[in-house]
């Protein structure tokens, strides 16, 4: 039962980060600037799960989070102070690689994954109650 718990709360752990990650996207979907101050794009950032947790036990964890290497947006907006000043693709704005309802997919994804791992403790922790109840 509390490899089961583990496991579950692994999972619970993850799709929290998972979710993290998600909105930390959603909230930087226009930002054309760095942290310095230039004018870098916001990169879409992605978990990469991996099976067993840090320990080398049953589970699931984060490995490592990642930036997207998908191409930015570009959005025609000349009077942007971020706009390209010359060439080919002059008056178009840098815009960060996040897709909003990709991301709203994902969210709803892992909403339902962290519900089912909430269900399977629920489940379990019955499970043991009732095991108890029959020894005693």
């Amino acid at each position: 039962m509390f490899s089961t718990m583990d496991i579950s709360t692994s999972a619970l752990v993850a799709q929290r980060t998972n979710l993290d990650t998600i909105a930390g996207n959603i909230a930087n979907m226009y930002a054309t600037r760095d942290a310095n101050g230039f004018a870098n794009p916001y990169r879409r950032r992605v978990p990469l799960f991996a099976s067993g947790d840090a320990n080398g036990g049953a589970g699931v964890r984060i490995a490592k989070i990642v930036e997207s290497q998908e191409p930015f947006r570009l959005v025609l907006a000349p009077d942007h102070p971020d706009a390209i000043k010359s060439g080919p693709k002059a008056g178009y704005v840098r815009m960060p690689n996040v897709n909003y309802s990709t991301e709203m997919v994902n969210a709803l994804m892992a909403s339902r994954v962290y519900e089912a791992n909430v269900t399977v403790m629920d489940i379990s922790k019955t499970m043991a109650s009732a095991s108890l109840r029959m020894l005693a």
